[in-house]
């Protein structure tokens, strides 16, 4: 798995990607936070933000 970030990253800098970087990473915070409340009390005030 950290091959893969290693390559996924000198592929971005490489192609001069750098920009998708952070949505990238915010995709990937939300898609978790999602995730991780599914079935909890905080879920309901979660998707009210979005």
């Amino acid at each position: 798995m950290l091959d893969f970030l290693k390559e996924f990253f000198l592929f971005l800098k490489q192609q001069k990607k750098l920009w998708l970087l952070p949505i990238l990473l915010a995709s990937v915070f939300i898609g978790g936070l999602i995730v991780l409340t599914q079935g909890s009390t905080v879920a309901p005030f979660i998707y009210t933000l979005f």
